[in-house]
């Protein structure tokens, strides 16, 4: 692990930050709260600042933190400027910052999903590697908050192989729908359980066929439910399969 992020990274962010929306004005609103945070001596702290463009003044002032700082504020200055996540070079910076620089992530903040649930399905996904993968992939673009498209898309394509390996078929996750009801049923489960996973699948395929195929229509806030539905069902479903053998 480098003990920095290198100064030819930082000087690449602020090139792109400052070319994709962020003014001058508001160059020194952020750094300056930051450095009051912190408790960082800037050099720019008042506009007009005396630098001779905005991605010299942000590349002076993002130098004078720390490199654990640094990342928070690149990483958050991309979330300001692009808050929905839409496909810009603010997304191919963030995934550049933390594929390469992650050993500077604060791993606090990468724990909003219920860290129980995620484990417990983790483990048991362990007989099925190429779901995990998935899965994991799917948490990785989720705790960087890049690819809202591609962390569903991942997610949906998890679930439908884990439930094509437990039924022994090759189905789409629609034409599974009475068939997870009839695996639950046989599995021990109630009626009214199995048709409650039968709607709620219904629904949940739905929801992804509207939204993986549109990048810009993703709702943030409804990805983090979606990971934990789908945690739940490949849990449960796991479960029910566990009590078979």
């Amino acid at each position: 692990m480098s003990d920095r992020i290198p100064t030819a990274f930082i000087s690449f962010a602020a090139t792109v930050i400052t070319d994709n929306g962020l003014t001058g004005p508001k160059l020194v609103e952020i750094t300056t709260a930051y450095a009051a945070d912190f408790a960082v001596d800037i050099p720019h702290v008042r506009y007009p600042f005396a630098a001779p463009n905005k991605k010299t003044a942000l590349l002076d002032n993002l130098i004078c933190f720390a490199p654990k700082q640094q990342y928070q504020i690149i990483r958050e200055l991309c979330d300001r400027l692009n808050p929905e996540g839409k496909i810009s070079p603010l997304v191919a910076l963030k995934v550049k910052l933390f594929s390469e620089y992650n050993d500077f992530a604060d791993q606090d903040n990468n724990e909003a999903i219920h860290k129980t649930l995620l484990l417990e399905t983790r483990h048991w996904l362990a007989d099925y590697p190429e779901v995990k993968k998935l899965f994991d992939d799917a948490l990785q673009k989720h705790d960087n908050g890049v690819f809202r498209r591609n962390t569903l898309d991942d997610l949906r394509l998890a679930l439908e192989i884990l439930v094509c390996k437990l039924l022994g078929n090759n189905k789409s996750l629609e034409n599974q729908i009475p068939l997870i009801g009839q695996f639950v049923k046989e599995q021990g489960g109630s009626l009214e359980l199995a048709n409650m996973f039968q709607r709620l699948i219904d629904y949940y395929t739905k929801y992804q066929n509207t939204y993986v195929k549109h990048d810009d229509a993703v709702i943030a806030s409804e990805i983090e439910f979606v990971f934990e539905l789908t945690s739940s069902f490949m849990k449960h479903f796991l479960r029910l399969k566990s009590v078979q053998r």
